[in-house]
C-alpha cells in the first residue's frame, strides 16, 4: 500500500512564542511535515523558494516585509505559491 504524502508546511512569524505555538499544534499531526521556520519576510521568501512548502502559516505583521509583501515578492519572483494561512497575534 502506498504511503500518503505529507503536507509540507512552513511557519513564518517574527515572534518566537507564536512560532512555538504553531509548531506545537503541528507536531502531533501525522499528515504534516515542517520544512521551514522563518523569523522575517526576507528569510521566508528565500526559504519558500528553496524548500517549496505546500502550506505556509504566515504572520500578517512583521518588520520590513509584511505577510502580504512576502506574497507579492514570491509572485514577482515567479515562485510556486503555497497555500497561505495568515496568522496574527
Amino acid at each position: 500500500m502506498a504511503t500518503k504524502a505529507k503536507i509540507r508546511a512552513a511557519i513564518i512569524d517574527d515572534e518566537a512564542p507564536a512560532r512555538a505555538r504553531i509548531r506545537q499544534l503541528l507536531k502531533d499531526e501525522p499528515d504534516f511535515e515542517l520544512v521551514g521556520e522563518y523569523v522575517n519576510g526576507r528569510q521566508a521568501v528565500e526559504g519558500i523558494q528553496h524548500n517549496t512548502p505546500d502550506l505556509i502559516f504566515l504572520d500578517v505583521q512583521m518588520p520590513r516585509l509584511t505577510g502580504f509583501d512576502v506574497c507579492e515578492e514570491l509572485n514577482k519572483a515567479g515562485a510556486r505559491m503555497p497555500l497561505v494561512i495568515f496568522v496574527t497575534a
